[in-house]
């Protein structure tokens, strides 16, 4: 009998269920923020000064998308506090902060073994893994279903406590005060938070706190209407003033900084270099060299870069990666590879009996190419590390540093830094190791503090692109015509990427151990989205695992990205070949999701939708992320044309159902950014690999949109009532099928690999 750790816990669950009521009892964690001269603790989410000013702890990396202004506003609407005294700082490292949703989604990541229990038990399950391995992971939108209701429940207790503390100095019930304004008032009478705030934090918190009737809440407006900011970003004047700081403005005594060299894959090994070189360069301090990486620090950055160039490293490579092959392999795989049935709908595959309409989608690797490479800033002094970086998973960072120093992790302080956009790269922890290497290297020099930026060329290198994909989809059409369908089959052969990046960020395996312990297994994180929204009687989803020798993660979109461009696209030729108008062929597939079909008849009107015709160039796409009930919903027109050097997209139109908002103009932000990056997805250029190197590494070879190549944006938000759902995903999904859809219009030409213009147009 083979025993494994999922059957023991289910055997003690049968047999009283002593071993699984320990490990899934929930903990209690000590407040982990400290208060200031002046300052009053009120739980582990916010202080108060008695100066007034009300200070949030927000335990997301803010990384553009503005969470260091939602949770605060949450806070200060349920609070009763004036929005002029609301600051916000980064949460410290805690148990008190897990994100729980996101550990229940990725809980065959971390403990395939537990996963399917139960409902009940998977969810105990992630409460006590995302608290007890401090698991604050900024990813897959769910902010807003982590936080709102700690936030609210702290508030909540806090404004319970103030006005209790004024009741109790006028003589009243605290029920009858009004909190509002950053004033506890009873009739003529008031006092301020500041006034209260030291004797209020002495006294016991409510148990349940009492919210509000109604949760934060901004009603949605009509295109072309305008209305009063009343919560603006709080980031926003620093951001534009520079005095908002990221990790590469830190500056420490004695600071030194480096440069780095990666080769070309992960699997390379520095073969040599000229050390000599780097005497000639002024102001070189140490070299630090590594099996895959050569780093040099120097007291300005440039001086290291310049040094690293004269030193001119080499590398082997004993596996080289190339795009073509890579290609030819998932060609190959998509069409007769063995794989994993992961979704049956309706029948399933039974009543796939023939298939009347087949086509391939190819998808290339995509990177996220944020603006800001790679930084970090490290302290190494009496066998303790400190660290300055932005970081989606910090607390996995910190692992990560330590292990690779031999620290234990309590000997390793991790300080948030935001980040300069991300698009998930930062889930990656790579520079947190090489930043922990490089100073202790340093430190036998007596230089305690570096600060390491990544070039450019190396964040093409090292970061871990979106994984490519070749989809294949195939129909059976209903006998009476007009293209109903029947079933649907899809076929995905792609990496295991969800569980390499897993073993990369919670075993802290190599890039290539963890492709090797992923590789031949199924993911369905991996073909995430790949179920189209409507209500097709059968649909069958299988994935074929491909190993492709590339390391790869997460990137904005991810596998939904690629899924929906191969449905939304195959959508549309069906509705092409059977003569049918492209909305009304959509809306009549979409059974009982009636929130999807007001955001296709939305856009449409928005867009002045004009049936698809022949050389119109309007194109119409529609995604939806999560289930029935909760998901979030986005439809999109886009109009499109070939002109001069490629193609220009003249105009996107979009209708929104994110449930109830909380900030509209955040919300708006987040889906203007998110088509940009549809747009720089489906016309940029992908980063083609030649024997395991980068044709072109610089910045440029990305193809991003630039301010002439945004288009005219029109985004109306639906009413709703389902509860909050993340804006930020949405338009990076749904532009590069509505704007594939938008050329077949204008030219006649069907375009199936992404991004679009790989082969010309």
């Amino acid at each position: 009998m083979q025993l494994t750790r999922r059957g023991i816990l289910a055997g003690a669950a049968a047999g009283g269920g002593l071993v699984v009521a320990w490990w899934l009892m929930p903990r209690r964690f000590p407040v982990p923020v400290t208060a200031a001269s002046g300052e009053h603790l009120f739980g582990a989410w916010l202080r108060i000064g008695e100066d007034g000013v009300v200070t949030v702890a927000v335990p997301q990396l803010e990384m553009g998308q503005g969470i260091t202004t939602l949770l605060p506003q949450i806070i200060a609407q349920e609070l009763g506090a004036d929005w002029r005294q609301i600051a916000a700082e980064p949460a410290p490292i805690s148990g008190a902060y897990g994100n729980v949703p996101l550990a229940r989604k990725w809980i065959a990541l971390w403990d395939p073994a537990l996963e399917g229990l139960s409902d009940k038990a998977d969810n105990l399950m992630a409460e006590r893994f995302a608290g007890t391995a401090r698991f604050m992971a900024t990813a897959d939108g769910t902010a807003l279903a982590a936080y709102e209701a700690p936030c609210r429940e702290a508030a909540a207790a806090a404004r319970a406590m103030l006005a209790q503390e004024a009741a109790s100095r006028w003589g009243v019930a605290w029920e009858e005060c009004e909190v509002a304004g950053g004033f506890v008032r009873h009739g003529e009478r008031q006092a301020s938070f500041g006034e209260l705030a030291s004797a209020a934090a002495q006294r016991p918190p409510p148990d349940p706190a009492p919210l509000r009737p109604e949760p934060p809440r901004e009603e949605p407006l009509p295109t072309g209407s305008e209305a009063a900011i009343l919560f603006s970003r709080l980031d926003l004047p620093s951001k534009v003033d520079g005095s908002w700081r990221f990790a590469g403005d830190v500056r420490l005594p004695g600071m030194v900084f480096a440069s780095i060299r990666h080769g070309p894959v992960d699997a390379s090994e520095l073969a040599g270099f000229d050390r000599a070189a780097a005497s000639r360069v002024r102001g070189v301090a140490g070299i630090v060299e590594s099996k895959r990486w050569l780093a040099v620090a120097a007291n300005t950055w440039w001086a290291a870069e310049e040094a690293l160039q004269a030193m001119r490293p080499r590398f082997s490579v004993s596996a080289p990666v190339n795009s073509d092959e890579i290609a030819a392999r998932l060609g190959t795989m998509v069409r007769s590879g063995p794989g994993f049935r992961l979704v049956e709908t309706g029948f399933g595959a039974d009543a796939m009996r023939r298939v009347d309409m087949a086509r391939i989608y190819e998808i290339e690797a995509a990177h996220a190419a944020p603006l800001e490479t790679a930084t970090a800033t490290a302290r190494f002094a009496d066998g303790r590390l400190e660290l300055w970086i932005a970081s989606q998973a910090p607390e996995q960072a910190r692992i990560a540093a330590a292990r690779a120093i031999g620290v234990a992790t309590e000997d390793v302080a991790l300080y948030p830094m935001a980040a300069g956009g991300s698009f998930d790269a930062r889930l990656e922890h790579d520079h947190a190791i090489e930043i922990a290497l490089i100073v202790k290297a340093l430190a036998k020099q007596g230089i305690t503090a570096v600060q390491l930026t990544w070039p450019r060329r190396s964040e093409v290198l090292r970061a871990r692109p979106r994984a490519p994909a070749h989809i294949m989809i195939g129909a059976q059409l209903a006998q009476g015509g007009g293209g109903a369908l029947d079933a649907m089959r899809l076929r995905l052969a792609c990496p295991s990427a969800m569980l390499e990046f897993g073993h990369r960020l919670f075993g802290n395996l190599t890039p290539q151990a963890a492709i090797a312990k992923a590789k031949g297994q199924k993911d369905p994180l991996a073909c995430e989205g790949a179920v189209p929204p409507y209500a097709i009687p059968s649909v069958t989803v299988e994935h074929i695992p491909t190993e492709i020798g590339l390391p790869v993660g997460r990137v904005r979109g991810n596998a939904t990205a690629a899924s929906a461009f191969a449905t939304e696209s195959f959508i549309d030729e069906i509705a092409a070949k059977f003569d049918r108008e492209p909305l009304s062929f959509r809306m009549a597939m979409l059974g009982n999701d009636v929130r999807l079909a007001a955001c296709l008849q939305r856009a449409a009107q928005i867009a002045g939708w004009d049936g698809g015709a022949d050389q119109g160039g309007e194109g119409l796409a529609c995604v939806r992320l999560g289930d029935l009930t909760s998901g979030a919903r986005i439809a999109c027109v886009a109009s499109a044309r070939p002109g001069e050097g490629g193609v220009r997209v003249t105009r996107l139109s979009a209708a929104v159902d994110i449930g109830r908002i909380i900030n509209l103009d955040i919300a708006r932000q987040q889906i203007e950014g998110g088509l940009v990056f549809g747009i720089g997805m489906a016309l940029g250029r992908a980063i083609r690999l030649r024997g395991g190197v980068p044709e072109r590494s610089d910045y440029g070879a990305y193809g991003v949109p630039g301010l002439a190549d945004c288009p005219e944006m029109a985004i109306e938000f639906m009413e709703s009532e389902a509860p909050p759902a993340d804006p930020g995903e949405l338009g990076a999904i749904v532009a590069a099928p509505a704007i594939a859809n938008a050329l077949f219009s204008a030219t006649g030409l069907r375009l199936r690999r992404l991004p679009l213009l790989s082969e010309g147009i």
